[in-house]
């Protein structure tokens, strides 16, 4: 899989709302009522990324998730990192 143009990213990005394209990977904060909400969040999150063998890097403090998205085999953002974008936005709404 090749790495997208910053163009192609960013025309990409128009359909998520949300996301932008920083330090060369999708990245997004999401907020939640609570810790047992965010944690809730990144399990369903998991089991998709799981199936596409393609894993967020993310941090989680309290009730915040915040996710980068980049495919380490090509050195940048590919359509593999759209698909788990469109996965996360379906799965937190």
């Amino acid at each position: 899989m090749k790495a997208l143009s910053e163009k192609e990213i960013t025309t990409n990005l128009k359909e998520f709302e949300g996301w932008d394209y920083v330090d060369g990977a999708l990245h997004t904060i999401f907020e939640f009522e609570d810790f047992k909400e965010a944690f809730s969040a990144m399990t369903r999150i998991a089991f998709e990324a799981e199936k596409l063998q393609h894993h967020p890097e993310w941090s989680n403090v309290y009730n915040s998730l915040e996710i980068y998205l980049s495919t380490h085999d090509a050195n940048g953002v590919t359509e593999k990192d759209f698909e788990l974008a469109k996965i996360i936005d379906e799965l937190i709404g």
